[in-house]
């Protein structure tokens, strides 16, 4: 096999089994950690190859994702391990099963219990391992991190992953509110959802549009639930308002029973469809149309 000259400088060969190894120096291991509000990524750089990174996003668990620079990785699924320290004679490799590799920068992502097996694996010292073979030639390769000095940055992850919001974006772009029977009231459980919503809102200043859809059940006179679908979504505009958000982004309309998400057929289904549906956008808006928006209501009833 050719390798560039840098390439061929990083890599460490194994013994018998594997005829290539990605496997950063042991004095030039390090971890690091980033994040903020959204993220936390805790990483080792991987000498010749890229870096391998444990993720966890705001309202999720953690995940562990492989870069490399170059397409080194053939097609198909890699092995994750969380491999014994050669001063652990007495203990055996943890299998993690099977990884879907995939080309692009991210080669792999594992799933949230490997993801977790794996940083309690580096707490005892053990080193995620993936082994895969190579793209052209097929040949049998291993990346390792390794868990030297992991303890303090392991500290300083889970004081970043406190710091995270308890949701995510695609967790709240589509949020339902329930409404009692024949009731307009926003409820408790309403507004908690609402104010999670407005928290992120908060942290995420992108999101500049909020459409907000009303419905009802079928129970009772259709123009009845068209006018109780309306003052549903009213109600959860007047909310958002009063936190702050502008009601020049607000876009309200109201259905009355004609979508409904499930047969209203028993108690329980009608519930579901009592509800006003919160969608968060994030728009691009110009100058002029910013100032022109100031001057309208947002209100498009349907």
């Amino acid at each position: 096999m050719n390798l560039r000259p840098l390439a061929l400088a990083s890599l460490l060969f194994a013994p018998a089994a594997f005829a290539l190894t990605f496997q950063t120096r042991l004095e030039r291991a390090e971890w690091r950690v980033e994040g903020d509000k959204f993220e936390c990524r805790l990483s080792q750089t991987v000498t010749g190859l890229g870096a391998g990174e444990f993720v966890r996003r705001a309202g999720e668990e953690p995940i562990f994702r492989l870069r490399a620079q170059e397409n080194w990785f053939a097609d198909g699924s890699a092995t994750l391990l969380a491999a014994a320290a050669p001063w652990q004679p007495t203990r055996s490799d943890i299998s993690l099963g099977q990884v879907p590799v995939r080309r692009g920068d991210v080669v792999l992502d594992s799933n949230h219990y490997q993801a977790g097996r794996l940083l309690s694996g580096l707490l005892e010292g053990r080193s995620p391992v993936v082994r895969h073979h190579t793209r052209h030639g097929g040949e049998r390769l291993e990346v390792r991190l390794l868990p030297t000095r992991f303890a303090k940055a392991y500290d300083q992850y889970l004081a970043c992953t406190a710091k995270l919001l308890p949701v995510n974006f695609e967790q709240i772009r589509n949020t339902r509110i329930p409404f009692p029977s024949a009731n307009t009231d926003l409820d408790d459980k309403g507004r908690a959802r609402l104010d999670i919503i407005l928290d992120f809102i908060g942290h995420d200043p992108t999101i500049n549009r909020i459409y907000l859809d009303g419905h009802s059940d079928n129970a009772g006179d259709r123009l009845l639930n068209r006018e109780l679908s309306r003052r549903r979504a009213l109600a959860v505009r007047d909310y958002l308002m009063a936190k702050g958000f502008p009601e020049a982004q607000i876009t309200v309309r109201f259905h009355g029973e004609r979508y409904p998400i499930v047969a209203n057929n028993n108690p329980a289904n009608r519930a579901s469809n009592r509800r006003v549906d919160v969608a968060l956008e994030r728009e691009a808006v110009s100058a002029t149309s910013a100032s022109d928006a100031a001057g309208q209501t947002g209100s498009a009833p349907l």
